[in-house]
């Protein structure tokens, strides 16, 4: 889970484990000998975990009295990824209407390791089962292994918590530091400390640090003196025009790779030389300059923060040897691999071994008591170094020259390194000289110094990108509901265009930004509604959410400004887990549980449970209701509610005791003459989030009667084609409510015959499939059975026979034909339709279906196609 789900809305990372205990579901903890004294010896530290039924003793004194092997699968897998360093505390297990199978559910920092934590919890309880041996530490190095791999550095991890506490959004774009922050239109990337308001022509040239310091020369700031050099052969003539002692660095390195300081003999140079050659070709020869080694940090051209650094280095006790004492160093948890954590381990390289060369002492050489030894030339927090907060002491005189630095290079987020004796004088007096200036800064230094404050650097960041809590977000419509979703979402997305929007929208349809389609198929998930969300052009979003994204991954967004529930009615019940309608609710709700607390919760007041759901929501409700005398309607607009009906053929706006009429409901295109009682039941909540949107009541009726339903508007929800002598009708329709709105629509239809081409979904269960032929067979004269590509689990035949059962409860000569291929069907019903007949085809791919009746229709007629809402 990457989102809000049915095990918890606001944490979005959990793992959601289908567990099969076989043979082990007979024998809970207490029945299993030695299992206690097993778990106690080998997870000692789960003696901290609490359950929800928190007893005294906690989660072992529950493995005393007996619980279920899930159950502590769940407790395993947390404590796994603690050891590990990764805290996750969050936590379920329950049962299914399975015997043996459980759902383990349980939080995850890092995805990778939820899933391995889940692999190695089983694989750890089943050897403690079998009492066999188990190694665990295995178990935690890898996990360790994936941690160090996959979490956000440190700098990354200050902004994304920064975001967090402004609310703002975030989503990782790869397996590294690249961060998209806030959504849509409002997006700002970042990768580490770099950002997408930072100008590449500047971090190019903070990348040459010859040219660097060229330009700053000429603007007379103090830089050293040097040159650059890319043969040997031309070292001897640097060194005559800059003299010792010299410093010599690749032009392009970063993080202290590849210098060398202090050099005060050719020797020395020749080696450093042909060091700093294995990072570039060219090569920087300066002056070595005495003196503290600073950083300053700038954010948006500001001064934020200044830490003095010192190399890695040792402090000798008279016993150890200096390979020792590093070790002992690198014991401190503080420090870690790489950026991992707010210190680097030391590492011995070479130029650790030159230093300890220049001195006449070894790796296995005993320092004296308090003699302390510098392990490398460069003081970079990456090599081992240490930092102390020294920015309350900076002269304003240095405040200006690094502000002018950071301006000249035009570089909004910047490390500038100084070397100076102090930072309390000015530079112009005592001698500082800017070494370098550094795109993308580590903010570790600053963030957990050795001394000093730490300072939240990652604050003026965020400010610099969003000023003046600037929004981050684009508004978020959520659609949900058994039937009508994917036409209330279209008609939002129609609306929220017509007031200026550029819109994308998800539906079981597909994905589609600004009026382009970019992705057919069913987008009613998590994924695509990121993908809406990560598209820079877009400022609005309608995102159609169904029930199986949200049970297998959550919902694609954390929060949404408006929510709509449509209904909740049978369908889906018997597959993963959904026993009964309450079931389904309680999937549906999720989507309203995440409206913000000042949004809008849009529920139908004529549904039950979709009506009980405003119980369990923090954010406004308004309500809905084809009744104008609907009683919880009239209550909620005397609290002073928000609500859509239908009153006098009107569509009305109800705010409080003051109505407003919007328009007549026949004069929607949509509503089919006010004869398509479901169209007009979408067009209430999607009336309402326009009206919550402040689009204005202008736009809206211009959009509700320019919304024509078509295969471009509303593909396969009541596309009627009006051919020469008969009307075909197209609809996605495939539940029982579906048939009931159907019917109602039918019996406003005139026709000769009435021709219905049907099919049944193989994984429903056998009643709802005979409610298909049931409701067909009331409503239509002659039948043709078809069958879906996909029979989901049952074969052409079994859903034909349960299809029969139904039509034959119906006491009415139907005529009934099976046509298994549903274009062969097609063309059959068509090639044999009588003069002002009714056809109506169910559609298995929308978008299949409408091509062969679009293919059909340009062969009879020899015209462009006609779609009518008169029938």
């Amino acid at each position: 889970m990457r989102g809000p789900s049915i095990w918890s809305v606001s944490r979005k990372k959990l793992i959601n484990m289908k567990l099969d205990l076989g043979k082990y579901e007979d024998f809970p903890t207490n029945k299993i000998h030695g299992f206690k004294e097993a778990i106690e010896e080998l997870m000692p530290s789960l003696k901290n975990h609490r359950c929800s039924e928190d007893k005294e003793g906690g989660f072992f004194e529950r493995v005393r009295e007996g619980t279920w092997l899930g159950h502590v699968i769940e407790h395993v897998a947390l404590e796994l990824q603690t050891l590990a360093g990764m805290d996750c505390g969050f936590g379920r297990t329950r049962s299914t209407d399975t015997k043996g199978i459980y759902h383990v559910v349980f939080a995850y920092e890092i995805e990778r390791a939820g899933i391995y934590a889940a692999q190695a919890a089983c694989r750890l309880v089943e050897k403690l089962v079998t009492g066999d041996f188990y190694d665990i530490d295995a178990d935690i190095k890898e996990l360790q292994v994936i941690n160090r791999r996959d979490k956000y550095g440190p700098t990354t991890l200050s902004l994304t918590a920064e975001a967090e506490k402004r609310n703002i959004p975030y989503r990782r774009l790869n397996n590294n530091s690249l961060i998209m922050l806030g959504q849509g239109s409002r997006q700002k990337i970042i990768c580490t400390s770099l950002a997408s308001t930072t100008s590449n022509l500047a971090v190019n040239m903070a990348g040459d640090k010859e040219k660097t310091k060229r330009l700053l020369a000429k603007e007379y700031i103090p830089v050293p003196k040097g040159t650059v050099i890319y043969r040997e052969k031309h070292l001897a003539e640097a060194i005559d025009e800059i003299g010792f002692p010299l410093v010599t660095k690749p032009i392009d390195g970063n993080h202290g790779r590849g210098i060398t300081t202090r050099i005060t003999t050719y020797e020395q140079a020749v080696i450093a030389f042909r060091y700093a050659q294995t990072v570039s070709e060219d090569v920087i020869i300066e002056k070595y300059i005495q003196g503290t080694d600073f950083r300053f940090l700038l954010v948006n051209f500001k001064l934020i923060a200044v830490a003095k650094r010192t190399p890695a280095m040792i402090t000798g006790d008279g016993t150890s040897t200096i390979q020792q004492l590093i070790d002992d160093v690198n014991k401190d948890p503080a420090r870690g691999e790489g950026h991992e954590n707010i210190l680097t381990k030391i590492k011995v390289d070479k130029g650790t071994i030159d230093i300890l060369d220049e001195k006449n002492i070894a790796l296995d050489s005993v320092l004296p008591m308090g003699e302390n030894v510098f392990l490398k030339n460069t003081a970079n927090i990456s090599s081992g170094g240490t930092a102390s907060d020294v920015t309350d002491f900076v002269h304003p005189e240095n405040v200006f020259l690094a502000e002018r630095v950071a301006r000249l290079m035009n570089l909004d987020i910047c490390g500038i390194d100084i070397m100076a004796n102090n930072i309390e004088t000015p530079f112009t007096e005592n001698g500082g000289t800017i070494l370098e200036v550094n795109a993308g800064p580590g903010f570790r230094m600053h963030l957990a110094p050795s001394k000093g404050w730490a300072r939240n650097v990652a604050e003026p960041v965020i400010n610099m990108l969003y000023p003046n809590d600037a929004p981050a977000r684009i508004p978020v419509v959520a659609v949900t509901g058994t039937n009508g979703k994917t036409t209330t979402t279209r008609l939002i997305a129609h609306l929220a265009n017509a007031a200026g929007h550029r819109v994308g929208f998800t539906t079981t349809d597909g994905i589609f930004i600004n009026h382009h389609p970019i992705y057919y198929g069913d987008c009613s998930g998590p994924a695509s509604a990121e993908v809406v969300l990560r598209d820079p052009l877009v400022d609005f979003a309608v995102l159609e959410c169904a029930r199986g994204g949200i049970m297998r991954s959550g919902l694609g967004f954390d929060k949404c400004n408006i929510s709509i529930v449509t209904n909740v009615s049978e369908d889906h019940i018997g597959l993963d887990g959904l026993s009964t309608l309450e079931d389904l609710a309680n999937v549906k709700a999720v989507v309203p549980q995440t409206t913000f607390k000042n949004g809008h919760a849009i529920l139908n007041a004529d549904d039950d449970l979709v009506y009980n759901m405003r119980k369990d929501l923090d954010c406004n409700i308004a309500l809905f209701s084809m009744d104008s005398e609907n009683k919880r309607i009239k209550r909620h607009c005397a609290n002073d509610g928000l609500a859509a009906i239908v009153e006098d053929e009107y569509f009305v706006i109800c705010k409080g005791e003051w109505k407003s009429r919007i328009i007549k409901v026949n004069e929607v295109p949509l509503t089919f003459s006010g004869k398509a009682e479901c169209m007009v039941k979408n067009i209430l909540p999607a009336m309402l989030a326009a009206y919550i949107s402040n689009f204005t009541v202008e736009n809206i009726v211009a959009a509700l009667k320019s919304f024509i339903p078509s295969p471009e508007l509303t593909p396969g929800r009541m596309n009627i084609f009006a051919f020469n002598r008969f009307n075909v009708m197209v609809d996605y329709a495939h539940n029982e409510a579906g048939y009931i709105e159907l019917q109602k629509y039918m019996r406003s239809v005139n026709a000769s015959v009435k021709v219905g081409v049907i099919s049944g979904t193989g994984d429903r269960r056998d009643s709802d499939i005979q409610n298909i032929g049931f409701y067909a067979a009331q409503m239509f004269d002659e039948l043709i059975i078809k069958h879906d590509k996909d029979c989901r689990g049952r074969t052409p035949e079994q859903i034909t026979e349960q299809l029969m059962k139904g039509i034959s409860k119906v006491k009415k000569e139907v005529l009934v034909k099976v046509i298994s291929d549903e274009a062969e069907a097609i063309h059959y019903v068509i090639d044999n339709a009588k003069k002002d007949c009714f056809i109506f085809i169910t559609a298995d791919d929308v978008k299949e279906t409408l091509a062969t009746i679009t293919g059909i229709y340009k062969n009879k007629t020899e015209k462009s196609l006609e779609f009518t809402t008169n029938t």
